[in-house]
């Protein structure tokens, strides 16, 4: 079997995105009731922090579990003061911590139980669990991983001996292949599955894709599904492998193209001031991209492109392409009528890979070029926001995940 195709008869991609207008006030209770008990291991970061919010919202009980949960990690509304910020630009939605070790409560609240639509927050180490971890993961339907690749792979095989069979393993990993070999290897009594919103958790899951991969399929998967799709998430169901492979177009390529841009522009050594007072729409679209990029969490995007076996190859491609591109231009002894005609025809090849799409994703770019502010020249250098996290050694994945 080829690494990552690990998958249900039924994990041929489809895109189905529910009808989900009724459901996005209220959650859908009805699939709650099977994912009654949620742990989201990494909940102080911004994606396991958007995934307790719309669970709580939903009407779970969420644990919050992170080695150095700040004093607020999600409620019930999904807003909040958070101290993690996506890209260096938003807070993370906050949860309001109740520490389970202290066993904190609201007046008229059970002992140890936290006020409505507020998570529980325990201080522990995925990949060290000790007993009251432990008991917790036995009690849970649905086990989060929302943790860097490193961690969740560390972590599966004791985390699934400590779940009840049946119950939910799921991740958030930009990766599947591994993860799905490892329960494959040591998670066979639980069902599991990986998710991978492919969107900056700033951007709420309205509308955006959500990459699904199914190891172990039944009720609570299916049911886990639902909720995404009735929080306006709109589900893409793969194989492991064939995520990867997308994904390393999708992220590795696409990121590679705008990092190999700013490096192109260093090199130049022409001021980005300069450019900016002159610069086209596309032009200045690319600048908003590598600074998007600059201003996040460099291990992000570090992993993007080293945790994917593929992303080579898509890098290989980027290279390749622009030494197609310079081959058509540069130093042609044929004359400039047989380049030029060349050049046509590698752009008609174009037209041809957009296929029906080609006039959508044109419109779109009118759109976008049409929204895009006038160049305002900056006095000095704005700092990295004091909201912006350092360097941390938390198991919760790093504040922005990029897609």
């Amino acid at each position: 079997m080829t690494r990552g195709d690990h998958t249900t008869a039924g994990d041929r991609p489809t895109a189905d995105h529910a009808d989900h207008a009724d459901h996005a006030d209220r959650g859908d209770h009805g699939d709650t009731g099977l994912l009654r008990r949620c742990v989201v291991v990494g909940g102080a970061g911004a994606v396991g922090g958007l995934f307790a919010g719309h669970l709580l919202r939903s009407g779970a009980e969420v644990l919050v579990v992170d080695p150095a949960p700040g004093p607020a990690t999600a409620t019930a509304t999904g807003t909040g003061t958070g101290t993690g910020t996506e890209a260096g630009t938003t807070p993370t939605r906050s949860v309001p911590a109740v520490n389970v070790a202290s066993q904190e409560s609201t007046a008229g609240s059970p002992a140890g139980a936290p006020p409505a639509g507020e998570a529980r927050v325990l201080r522990g180490d995925i990949t060290d669990i000790g007993p009251e971890l432990a008991e917790e993961l036995g009690r849970a339907d649905l086990v989060l991983l929302a943790v860097p690749e490193q961690v969740a792979l560390t972590a599966v095989k004791q985390v699934a001996a400590a779940m009840r069979p049946g119950a939910l393993l799921a991740d958030t990993l930009s990766v599947k292949g591994p993860i799905a070999d490892e329960i494959l290897a040591h998670a066979g009594d639980v069902e599991a599955a990986g998710l991978n919103p492919m969107f900056a958790p700033s951007l709420g899951f309205a509308g955006r894709p959500v990459a699904a991969v199914v190891v172990h399929d039944g009720p609570r998967t299916q049911a886990l599904l639902r909720l995404v799709e009735s929080w306006g998430g709109r589900t893409v169901r793969l194989g492991a492998h064939e995520h990867d492979r997308l994904a390393a177009a999708t992220q590795a390529l696409t990121h590679a193209a705008v990092l190999s841009f700013g490096l192109a522009l260093a090199g130049l050594g022409v001021g980005v001031a300069e450019l900016a007072a002159v610069a086209p729409p596309p032009h200045a679209t690319m600048l908003a991209l590598l600074a998007r990029i600059a201003s996040g969490t460099p291990e992000v995007y570090w992993d993007v492109q080293s945790a994917n076996p593929q992303a080579a190859a898509a890098r290989a491609a980027l290279a390749d392409g622009v030494r197609t591109l310079a081959g058509l231009l540069d130093g042609r002894a044929d004359g400039e009528a047989n380049g030029e005609a060349e050049f046509a025809a590698a752009l008609g090849g174009l037209r041809d890979l957009l296929g029906p799409d080609l006039g959508f994703y044109r419109d779109t770019c009118a759109v976008m070029f049409g929204a895009l502010p006038s160049y305002e020249p900056r006095s000095s250098y704005e700092p990295r926001s004091p909201h912006q996290p350092g360097p941390t050694t938390s198991t919760s994945s790093p504040a922005t995940t990029e897609r």
